[in-house]
């Protein structure tokens, strides 16, 4: 295919993108025939903070952010669950966890990118009193309060990042791991936009591939593993065919664990919050993920901050 061709098509493919998701605008990657020369640099990535004034949980987090601030990353990614949890609160409890988040965050003194958790979701479950109505129901709360698209791209020094958005409520008020088709187009087009050789880095709070169930303990101990991973997880890496995906970064499980499949790594990373404040989860501590890209390349090392919990407990939490 000629230059002028491939051109014409990327721009063709941009263009329809960009009507398609006029409410999720994709990044102008200017020159798409030609990648930016991938740089060498570090960002964080940290997840599952799960911050509330109980358990000491705040301090917790200013130490992570602390330590996080004093490594100088360029910016950092959160992983998702922020709070916990907005799931089955009231209004009050939901916008008071979201200011205290909110308050600690500025300890990072980084740039920062969101992805949305499964306990950031307000309201969902019907012991909360909300109704679907109610002004922040669902992920409104985190769109308002964070900022942020629930998922989207960006691109930085040669390199595109793409956070999803993973977390699909269903009919019953409860919520399953999932790409829904709106996002797997968008997600199409975005990839397409960009030259198959640049390097690419995916960022999901529920994984797409794990091998926890072969290990770990099931959810509340009931066999819904829609919750572990994402349901249609196929779907998704599926599109990644014929593209540089050198990492996918996964949150929600609280474990390090990685599992390489067709020359990607699917990186699940510790939590912040442990066992949730409860201690070590797994024997895996209170930490965060430091993420080093070099010239193309990509490696990660796990930090603890040293945080002690003030009530440690090995209980399992979903």
């Amino acid at each position: 295919m000629n230059l002028e061709r491939r051109k014409f098509l990327q721009s063709l493919a941009a263009a329809g993108a960009a009507a398609a998701f006029p409410g999720v605008p994709l990044l102008n990657h200017a020159n798409a025939n030609a990648a930016t020369p991938a740089e060498s640099f570090d960002f964080v990535f940290f997840t599952d903070t799960h911050i509330q004034p109980e358990l000491d949980a705040a301090h917790g987090c200013q130490m992570a952010f602390a330590k996080i601030a004093a490594a100088k990353p360029e910016f950092a990614i959160c992983g998702g669950d922020m709070v916990y949890d907005a799931l089955d609160v009231s209004r009050t409890r939901a916008d008071m966890l979201f200011d205290l988040y909110q308050r600690t965050e500025a300890t990072l003194q980084a740039p920062l990118h969101h992805t949305i958790g499964n306990h950031d979701l307000y309201g969902i479950f019907t012991k909360s009193g909300a109704a679907p109505s109610d002004p922040g129901y669902g992920k409104k709360m985190f769109e308002d309060r964070i900022g942020a698209r629930t998922y989207y791209s960006f691109d930085h020094r040669g390199y595109h990042f793409i956070v999803l958005d993973s977390i699909f409520p269903t009919p019953d008020r409860l919520w399953e791991g999932r790409i829904d088709d709106s996002q797997l187009q968008w997600l199409a087009h975005d990839l397409a936009s960009i030259p198959p050789a640049a390097p690419i880095i995916v960022v999901t709070h529920v994984p797409l591939i794990t091998g926890y169930l072969a290990y770990g303990p099931k959810p509340d101990g009931a066999p819904r593993y829609d919750t572990v991973s994402i349901a249609n997880s196929a779907a998704v890496i599926a599109l990644f065919a014929n593209h540089n995906v050198l990492a996918v970064l996964q949150g929600h499980l609280h474990i390090n664990e990685l599992v390489n499949y067709k020359n990607c790594q699917y990186a699940c990373c510790g939590a912040v919050c442990g066992n949730w404040w409860h201690g070590p989860r797994l024997d895996f501590p209170e930490g965060f993920t430091i993420v080093s890209l070099r010239v193309g390349k990509i490696s990660w090392r796990y930090e603890t901050y040293g945080f002690q919990s003030v009530a440690p407990n090995p209980r399992y939490k979903s």
